[in-house]
């Protein structure tokens, strides 16, 4: 991965946050926080 392609991908990131937590009160965040815990409680379960 190129050092662009790595800036471009996290300015992304950044602006798909600010704007989560600007139009959805961080909704969206906090359910991929969520979904997350239970994959790796998932993951946790198989290993």
């Amino acid at each position: 991965m190129t050092n662009a392609t790595a800036l471009f991908i996290a300015l992304a990131l950044l602006l798909f946050i600010v704007a989560d937590v600007a139009l959805n009160d961080g909704d969206a965040l906090v359910f991929l926080a969520r979904r997350m815990v239970r994959l790796v409680a998932g993951l946790a379960f198989w290993r």
